[in-house]
């Protein structure tokens, strides 16, 4: 409890209220469940004055939902008061298996739908709370974070819309691309890396591993997350190698150049162990083709890790892939909708973020710094020794 005895030393900013909307529901009671174990097992004579009022409760979450009329529109609802709340929003702009009704035609929600879900709880709070905190694991249209020619900017007008609604900071992970929240300065924008919970969820499940040049290289499948890469391979004390996609800029397939070759740049890897780092896993077709190529070079066992598992074209290439011997294991985190065949394959390693949540939402409640949880560099060292020590 040493980090609790820390935030004690501080007035919380205000009575900790969650509310999670019907797409974090699981991952919100996770998180709630942390909270309210660290807390009741608090003994501060603190916790009985007026200025922690509320603050050892049973639950945190706040009981609110977005009911649809029979056209399909929807409106807010909070049932209990938020009034002087700190208040944490939490949302999964993709989880596709909720539905509803549009005049008798069942619907799945859209990243679109979600967004208008939060947008509704947020005017339903109606400025009634102390402050406003987003957290939006995956940022809503954040691979449409720059122009090119005559387009949108979707995320940047998102960001705009909802702190001119009265939210004060924005939490995500591993953010497309950070510079995204150049679009509202004024404003706390984090991007957080689960870097740590990937190695610890890779040293939990894989056994005997070998953490050395020698053995093991962290790979990165495009240029565009190099920085990624490179902090994983720093901590780790390994080499890194990288791929860059060659396409063909003379045509467009649902909507991006078509992929002609991944190019390989790195050292030797024959019998080395790959750890393949990325942001998410859509259709998997990078991944699996940069898997082909290094086995090509001879690579040994392939794990990939990715933040967010999408699988927007199923599952049939990975499974494929793994019985073909191209893939020993995929990490991908609880941060989005996991499906109930994703949790059943052999290959799969689920990471859970929910502890790494509640720990930001606690220390943030006291208006403590989070730089110790965004810079995870000291936690993975001792993580590692005592692996190497077990």
């Amino acid at each position: 409890m040493p980090q609790q005895e820390k935030i004690i030393e501080t007035i919380p900013v205000g009575p900790l209220g969650i509310i999670a909307l019907e797409s974090s529901k699981e991952l919100g009671q996770k998180v709630n469940n942390y909270i309210v174990s660290w807390r009741n097992e608090l003994n501060s004579e603190h916790t009985s004055t007026i200025a922690f009022a509320g603050y050892q409760r049973d639950s945190y979450l706040i009981n609110a939902s977005c009911p649809r009329f029979g056209s399909g529109e929807a409106k807010g609802i909070i049932k209990e008061t938020v009034r002087g709340d700190d208040l944490y929003l939490l949302v999964d702009v993709c989880n596709y298996s909720l539905t509803y009704s549009v005049c008798g035609q069942v619907n799945h929600m859209s990243p679109d739908d979600h967004y208008q879900d939060l947008k509704r709880i947020i005017a339903a709070v109606g400025g009634k709370a102390r402050r406003i905190t987003v957290i939006m694991p995956f940022l809503y249209e954040s691979r449409q974070h720059k122009r090119s020619s005559r387009e949108s900017l979707d995320c940047a007008l998102a960001l705009q819309e909802l702190t001119n609604m009265g939210v004060e900071s924005i939490i995500t992970f591993d953010a497309h691309d950070p510079r995204v929240q150049n679009a509202i300065p004024l404003k706390s924008f984090e991007t957080v890396q689960p870097t740590y919970q990937f190695i610890k969820a890779l040293l939990k499940n894989v056994p005997d591993l070998n953490l050395d040049p020698n053995h093991m290289m962290v790979i990165s499948p495009d240029e565009g997350g190099m920085s990624r890469a490179v902090y994983f391979a720093n901590v780790l004390g390994i080499d890194l190698g990288m791929f860059y996609k060659r396409r063909d800029y003379s045509t467009i397939v649902n909507g991006r150049n078509p992929i002609v070759a991944h190019e390989f740049l790195g050292d030797d890897i024959e019998g080395k162990d790959m750890l393949i780092i990325d942001d998410m896993i859509s259709s998997g077709e990078s991944m699996i083709d940069v898997a082909t190529e290094l086995k090509k070079r001879k690579a040994g066992k392939i794990f990939v890790c990715a933040t967010f598992g999408l699988f927007t074209n199923g599952f049939k290439k990975f499974d494929e892939a793994y019985e073909q011997g191209l893939i020993d294991r995929v990490l991908t985190t609880n941060l989005v909708y996991q499906s109930a065949e994703l949790l059943s394959k052999p290959y799969y390693i689920s990471v859970d973020m929910s502890k790494y949540i509640a720990l930001l939402i606690d220390t943030l409640n006291h208006d403590k710094s989070i730089s110790e949880f965004l810079s995870p560099t000291e936690r993975i060292q001792k993580l590692l020794n005592k692996y190497k020590n077990r």
